[in-house]
């Protein structure tokens, strides 16, 4: 066997003592990385925003009828809005609501407008849709909102010589969002429906 041409060197010998030195300097090292970790209260502060968003933890409310601007003349005395029902329309996973609105006419029946509303974060709701023009001199009966679908039983007058009072026409129909635009069906030519 060969001899080293190097010193003994007194390290390479293992006591006690270098165990213990080295169990000292690997619990110095860990608790030096338990201090040095990054700051979870900073970094927190983006992950409930993020939460928030993609989970939809915090529902948003549906527009307010109340706050919007609706394109009718009624020469002074207001507009009524009869019905509203929200609803997601598009899909996007954000309320809509849909609303048959009048003038507010002491007597007779005025014609109604059907609008779809949208409203931004923060901004007053605002029309999208609409679904029926008062200058179609319509009113409303049954109106729902189911399944993105808008259902709605339409009144109207077969001459002008009708009062106002009796429209003397119905039509069932339906409007649902497709391709970018809401798609009216008329379900009284259904012979299942019994209006032929």
């Amino acid at each position: 066997m060969q001899t080293s041409a190097l010193p003994d060197l007194a390290h390479t010998d293992t006591t006690t003592l270098h165990w213990l030195a080295t169990a000292a300097a690997m619990a110095a090292v860990v608790a030096a990385a338990g201090l040095l970790q990054p700051d979870t209260a900073a970094s927190a502060s983006t992950t409930p925003h993020r939460t928030a968003v993609q989970h939809g933890s915090a529902p948003v409310a549906p527009p307010d009828p109340a706050r919007a601007a609706f394109p009718l003349e009624c020469g002074g005395v207001g507009t009524t809005v009869a019905k509203e029902v929200p609803g997601d329309l598009d899909g996007d996973d954000r309320p809509e609501t849909v609303a048959v609105v009048h003038c507010a006419a002491g007597s007779g029946t005025p014609p109604s407008g059907v609008y779809v509303l949208t409203q931004g974060s923060g901004a007053a709701p605002r029309i999208v849709a609409t679904l029926v023009d008062p200058a179609q001199k319509m009113s409303v009966g049954d109106f729902t909102v189911s399944d993105g679908t808008v259902s709605a039983t339409l009144l109207g007058y077969s001459s002008p010589t009708v009062p106002s009072c009796c429209p003397d026409e119905q039509e069932k129909v339906t409007w649902q969002w497709q391709n970018g635009a809401f798609v009216r069906t008329s379900l009284s030519d259904d012979p299942a429906d019994g209006n032929v």
